[in-house]
């Protein structure tokens, strides 16, 4: 009973000890991060490995089972299943519960750098894939234009995308849906006949001339600089010029037996909003981050909102 007569005796401290952790419980309040979902890893990692232009059939060959007898090595596995698709490779490991997924992260990377030499040549590096509900996307958006479509992808990687990582808080931003600049050579069969061109010959003279590659150094004085050959192609009517062969002497031009179209790339998904074609931004957090604070200074940062 002393602690109650020491606070009825004492009326102006007991208020002040009151007040205090009010303001300390508000204090607390306005720092707490606000999330939808707490943060939480399961025990379960994906590899994804891509084989391009591949069927189902090679993939579960030549990809697939090749990766679930390296991985079957990793601890504390406790599933392993997977699934070959038609260009993509899928192969999912479940751990014991209590399991470090960093650990088992780096025990698995190290499967498949053996593996890999295994692997047909043409198929991508293996990507890990970790889910935690940090990947949880907090923030959506569409994004449309009337004028520039074609270069809509460049002006919101330079102009927002980029700017908008750098904000405190923001973990990745990354845009999808919107079509990227291709220059797409169309050959005439016959002109190549006569000339005695192939197409792969073409693409071969087209990827060694698109090319920046190092140089060397120069010494001047005292200091060193690097040289570097930059013959990237920035224009369409560049490839018209470049020089695919010779005949009787002369050269043979790619302008001789192609046209070039500077367009987009062509896609097998599109997506759109309220009918309009359009592109989607998406943008994660950093672990522990505030969702409503970073929702809205990415949304300030757009200039969507005030």
């Amino acid at each position: 009973m002393n602690i109650y007569k020491t606070a009825v005796n004492n009326p102006i401290t007991t208020i002040l000890v009151f007040v205090a952790v009010a303001i300390f419980g508000i204090f607390s309040l306005v720092q707490l991060p606000i999330d939808l979902l707490p943060h939480i890893e399961t025990t379960r990692i994906m590899v994804i490995t891509a084989y391009p232009g591949a069927s189902a059939e090679d993939i579960e060959e030549n990809v697939t089972k090749p990766m679930e007898n390296s991985l079957n090595g990793v601890d504390d596995l406790k599933h392993i299943t997977s699934k070959s698709k038609e260009n993509i490779s899928v192969v999912t490991l479940e751990f014991e519960y209590g399991t470090d997924t960093d650990v088992a992260t780096a025990d698995i990377r190290d499967k498949l750098d053996v593996v890999t030499n295994q692997l047909p040549d043409d198929v991508n590096t293996p990507i890990i894939f970790k889910f935690s509900t940090d990947e949880i996307p907090i923030l959506l958006m569409t994004i449309k234009a009337k004028e520039s479509w074609s270069g809509l992808a460049k002006i919101i990687d330079e102009r927002v995308s980029t700017p908008l990582a750098r904000v405190n808080g923001v973990g990745t931003v990354s845009v999808s849906g919107l079509p990227e600049r291709q220059l797409q050579v169309y050959c005439d069969p016959y002109k190549m006949e006569a000339y005695g061109v192939t197409i792969e010959g073409i693409s071969q003279v087209i990827a060694y001339e698109n090319r920046s590659i190092p140089a060397g150094t120069m010494d001047v004085g005292s200091n060193t600089y690097s040289l570097r050959v930059d013959q990237e192609f920035v224009d369409a009517q560049e490839l018209l010029n470049i020089v695919i062969g010779t005949r009787n002497g002369a050269n043979i031009y790619l302008k001789d037996v192609a046209t070039v179209s500077d367009t987009q790339e062509e896609r097998s998904q599109e997506s759109y909003n309220n009918g309009t074609r359009a592109g989607i931004m998406i943008v994660q957090k950093q672990t522990g981050a505030n969702s409503v604070e970073i929702s809205k200074k990415v949304k300030k940062g757009v200039g969507g909102y005030p």
